[in-house]
């Protein structure tokens, strides 16, 4: 008797539609997915949602034919493919998976094991499911593209966070505060997020609404030496390159089609981009970072040493749920992660 059945709810959109249409986002009922090779079969138990859940659904029209959204979930395996070898059924994990695969906006999910974590155990589905994408971006960004040293707490210098209360920011503030010696400047804009990027870790916070130069130079005076670029990157390169010390680095994730870098010259300073889909998406020979990666969030989290930034959840995974998880994050206002559970 098979362990689960044929088809499965699951929430799509056909076409790109504002979010205030109903059909932006629909519920549906569609096949359960068979696990190829290297993938786990997950009964997914939670969601989080990300700006790249928005982004595919205004930008990739499918063209009528129903397309999942959702790079963000915790679950249980119930079945394994033939080469799996790092986790069986009944072990509850947490990834983002693969973008250019279906999303985990479904009651069973497919993703190749070498992109997923053990879930922490110290947290329920739903916050687990708040950490995978912010985190592997931000471990990534701080540690592969700056080059910092994990748990290196002899490092100083300082690390400017853009939108540190934002899912990545946030992560990025925490892991830099406990595995660096670095000091943290958070930028927020109103109370309550200047608060969680404190809470978060961060030495100072400063707002992204007001020129930055200045701001900077009166709680950096030594200047600064990283930026973790998560918003606003085009808006403010030019402060970049007039705050960061000589050979600075600067590692940004928003979209840009241009970006004038002549301004990095004369210091030498350094531009990284990082987008955590690159290893799934062109079959990098090192996709298992990605296990290894998440299974150390979940240890740092099990210790004690990271928290999670799940902040509000909308109820279950249905497509009214999930529309109102878009239109929060269109409108620019989430602190931490939103998530739907069950």
């Amino acid at each position: 008797m098979s362990p689960h059945p044929d088809t499965m709810p699951a929430v799509a959109y056909r076409t790109s539609l504002p979010i205030d249409d109903p059909a932006s986002l629909e519920d549906l009922e569609l096949p359960v997915p068979t696990p190829g090779p290297h993938d786990l079969l997950v009964r997914v138990e939670a969601v989080a949602v990300n700006p790249v859940d928005y982004k595919v659904r205004q930008n990739a029209d499918p063209g009528g034919i129903p397309r999942v959204l959702g790079w963000d979930a915790a679950g249980t395996v119930v079945a394994v493919g033939d080469q799996v070898t790092l986790f069986q059924p009944g072990d509850e994990v947490y990834y983002a998976g693969a973008l250019d695969r279906p999303g985990a906006n479904s009651r069973y999910h497919t993703v190749d094991e070498r992109l997923v974590g053990p879930k922490p155990t110290t947290l329920s589905f739903t916050e687990a499911a708040a950490l995978p994408l912010t985190s592997l971006t931000a471990w990534e960004g701080l540690f592969e593209r700056l080059g910092l040293r994990h748990g290196a707490l002899d490092q100083t210098g300082t690390l400017l966070v853009t939108a540190a209360a934002g899912g990545v920011g946030s992560i990025v503030t925490q892991l830099a505060r406990t595995l660096t010696g670095l000091t943290v400047i958070g930028t927020a804009s109103w109370p309550e997020t200047a608060h969680f990027a404190r809470r978060m870790g961060a030495h100072h916070v400063i707002d992204h609404h007001r020129p930055l130069v200045q701001q900077l130079v009166e709680v950096a005076p030594g200047g600064v030496d990283h930026v973790f670029s998560t918003a606003g990157t085009d808006r403010n390169l030019a402060a970049y390159a007039e705050v960061l010390n000589p050979f600075g680095q600067i590692v940004a994730i928003d979209d840009l089609d241009t970006l004038g870098i002549g301004a990095l010259k004369a210091k030498s300073l350094s531009f990284h981009w990082e987008f955590m889909y690159t290893r799934s998406m062109f079959q990098t020979a090192d996709q298992n970072m990605q296990h290894h990666i998440l299974t150390e969030i979940a240890r740092l989290v099990d210790a004690g040493l990271l928290t999670t930034t799940a902040t509000q959840d909308l109820g279950p995974i249905n497509a009214a749920n999930l529309r109102e998880a878009h239109r929060i994050l269109e409108s620019g206002t989430a602190i931490g992660k939103t998530t739907l559970t069950g």
